[in-house]
């Protein structure tokens, strides 16, 4: 069943005015600036670990707003939601309560591939995230704007050239303090919007820009590397003057598969889905676009932008006379607009109105909001740890599109981990970490803070190494119980449900591979099930389970004692039988590379005067991105196998002096203590 039902959104407000009114507490352990999905995710997350938290937003109504696109997952990013929700975020359990139309992508390859996704009714889904907020215990919501950070001398224990202790507001109040700040401004961070050759301050429209106050902390006071990067949003379409005749339906999945490991469905009934639609550009799109680049200032700019999810303009003028997709999507059950998917513009509205008309079901189509682009700061990742604190500041830490991804997926799985480590820093805790080997959320921190961005990052199941082991459906078995013994930003409940699910899946396992039989008995019980006749072997129900034409209920229904208890994980016994060989060798593979990727690499080593044979441009990259890790230096652009090897070198080596010398010191000590019994001279 669905977690929880969600309260009216006036209960949400009535009990905002009355925190907001009054601060309870000026000092926090945690604040959070921003209240988008990094913003949320982070602010519960810290909560979750024992935090006390306060989450800025420069308007309450608009917390979980979908900014853009009315949708959740995809290939790669359903992955991040299916492990943010694995380690108790949002994000999953509100797209089963808010989607509207539930798919799978790329179901004809692996599962290890596949997409869970989902388009989402936006003000359900606002809703839910606003209310799963409200009943957060230890967090408390501030609409606000941030003027700047309060800074202090670092702790001389710790790396870092200065230490946060919390904000400013911009209405001049009283300074709000806190041990760990983070950071999720989205694309409000020095934000300016584009319409036409109109240009004005904001990272929404509708929305007041960010303080300038805060950028100049980060630029000047902090000296971090900031960079410009440009996204855009297409105009939203009115639903009734569009000609879906001429467009082709795409139905959702019939049964709709839910986000959350804790939920057995979604909210939306099968039949309640709705349907999307697919069409395509015309030759007279590319004509409105290349007769209006002179109104386009947008466009003319050398920012970059996003590769995969480009503007139309972009796609026309990188691929002239191609036709491009584009997609009809609802935008809510109720609501009367849709998102035209692939449409993103930032022309004049008059000339996106001449362009949509040139599509054939929207020749009498009618614009409710016009598209419009947005460029904004960001700053460069390399200069952040693995926990997603910047290196040289104690406890600030960054998180969404202040770090160059584009998103709300990559944005929460960001989130929750800041947001999971200021929690830790607040409370004296050590930092943790994901390895890329075990999480699709380890991989894209680890090639943010150890590659960097040249445009806004997009997660791919092609960016892990791992991907048949970093599966959909395996999620809470890899990251639950570690968020709960480890990280501690797991409820007891998920908890025990994941422990369930581990105990049950270990039984079946071990009830097919123990049900042993020869080829011959098998295609007896089962029929013709593909087995060669020629093939004279012993199988087990695992190696049944690789067949195309087995299922494990054709198991459960000949061995119905055995295999019966177990349906409820049919599907992912299936999965688990066809991926573990392929698992058995890349777990060998993983441990190697653990071992050699966990081999921490001192905060304070000096690159550039390092008494090993590498070149000074390694040194250089070495000295500006300060890798934590064996392995994340390993993946630094201009780093080479010969230098990693003496890095490497290096490192044993040193490690073997400074046991050496910790031994030496312990027998020296001995030998003192030896020395002074042997002088006491006891009382007769």
């Amino acid at each position: 069943m669905l977690a929880k039902r969600v309260p009216p959104l006036q209960s949400f407000l009535l009990r905002f005015s009355r925190t907001a009114s009054h601060l309870a507490r000026h000092k926090y352990d945690v604040i959070v600036v921003g209240g988008g999905h990094a913003g949320t995710e982070a602010a519960a997350a810290a909560a979750r670990v024992g935090a006390e938290t306060l989450l800025v937003t420069q308007k309450i109504h608009t917390i979980g707003a979908l900014s853009c696109n009315p949708s959740l997952g995809g290939v790669g990013k359903g992955h991040l939601v299916k492990e943010v929700d694995a380690l108790d975020g949002l994000c999953g359990r509100a797209g089963d309560w808010a989607g509207i139309h539930f798919s799978i992508l790329n179901r004809r390859k692996g599962p290890a591939v596949w997409g869970p996704r989902a388009q989402l009714d936006r003000e359900l889904y606002r809703q839910f995230i606003q209310s799963e907020l409200l009943s957060t215990p230890r967090l408390t919501v501030l609409e606000g704007s941030v003027e700047e950070l309060l800074l202090t001398e670092p702790d001389p224990e710790e790396p870092g050239h200065h230490r946060v202790t919390g904000i400013r507001l911009a209405n001049g109040s009283q300074p709000v303090s806190a041990s760990s700040v983070v950071l999720t401004t989205g694309t409000f961070l020095s934000g300016s919007l584009f319409m036409g050759q109109t240009t004005s301050p904001g990272g929404r429209i509708g929305d007041a820009p960010s303080s300038a106050g805060l950028s100049h902390t980060l630029r000047e006071r902090l000296g971090l590397r900031v960079g410009r990067l440009r996204t855009g949003t297409p105009p939203r379409i009115v639903k009734d003057s569009v000609d879906f005749s001429l467009a082709s339906l795409h139905a959702p999945d019939k049964q709709p598969t839910p986000f959350s490991f804790l939920n057995t469905h979604t909210r939306c009934k099968p039949e309640e889905q709705l349907p999307c639609y697919l069409t395509h550009t015309t030759p007279g799109v590319e004509k409105v676009v290349r007769e209006s680049l002179h109104l386009n200032c947008h466009i003319q700019q050398d920012t970059k932008g996003p590769r995969y999810c480009p503007s139309i303009e972009s796609r026309v003028l990188r691929f002239p006379g191609r036709r491009h997709q584009v997609w009809l999507e609802p935008e809510g059950l109720t609501s009367d607009l849709l998102y035209p998917q692939g449409l993103s513009m930032t022309m004049p509205p008059d000339v996106q109105l001449c362009l949509i008309r040139e599509i054939p079901p929207l020749h009498r189509a009618e614009i409710h909001t016009p598209g419009y682009g947005v460029q904004y700061d960001f700053v460069c990742p390399t200069q952040l740890s693995p926990a997603l604190q910047v290196k040289s500041t104690q406890g600030l830490f960054l998180a969404g599109q202040i770090n160059g991804t584009t998103g709300y997926e990559e944005a929460a799985a960001q989130g929750l981990w800041a947001g999971v480590n200021a929690g830790r820093w607040a409370l004296s805790m050590p930092p943790v970490a994901l390895s890329r080997t075990e999480s699709y959320i380890g991989v894209l921190i680890d090639d943010l803070v150890s590659r960097g961005v040249t445009e806004p990052y997009r997660m791919f199941t092609s960016r892990a190494e791992f991907r048949t082991s970093l599966r959909p459906d395996n999620a809470d078995l890899r990251l639950t119980l570690k968020g709960f013994e480890e990280v501690g930003c797991v409820s007891s409940l998920r908890y025990q449900e994941a422990v369930r699910v581990r105990d049950s899946l270990q039984d079946a396992l071990a009830a097919l591979q123990s049900l042993v039989l020869p080829t011959s008995s098998w295609k007896k019980i089962l029929g013709d099930v593909g087995i060669s006749e020629t093939k004279n072997s012993i199988l087990n129900g695992m190696d049944l389970l690789q067949y195309n034409n087995v299922s494990f209920e054709m198991l459960a229904s000949a061995f119905p004692e055995r295999f019966s208890p177990h349906l409820e994980f049919s599907q992912r016994l299936e999965i688990e039988a066809i991926y573990r060989p392929h698992c058995d060798l890349q777990r060998k593979e993983m441990e190697r590379i653990q071992r050699e990727e966990s081999l921490s690499l001192p905060p304070d080593m000096d690159y550039l005067s390092l008494p090993v044979s590498l070149s000074q441009e390694v040194r250089e990259i070495l000295d500006r991105v300060r890798p934590s890790t064996l392995g994340a230096a390993t993946r630094l652009q201009g780093m080479t196998p010969a230098a990693v090897v003496q890095l490497l070198s290096y490192v044993h080596q040193t490690g073997k002096k400074e046991r050496r010398s910790h031994r030496n010191q312990l027998d020296q000590k001995g030998r003192e203590e030896d020395g002074c019994t042997r002088n006491v001279v006891l009382p007769q």
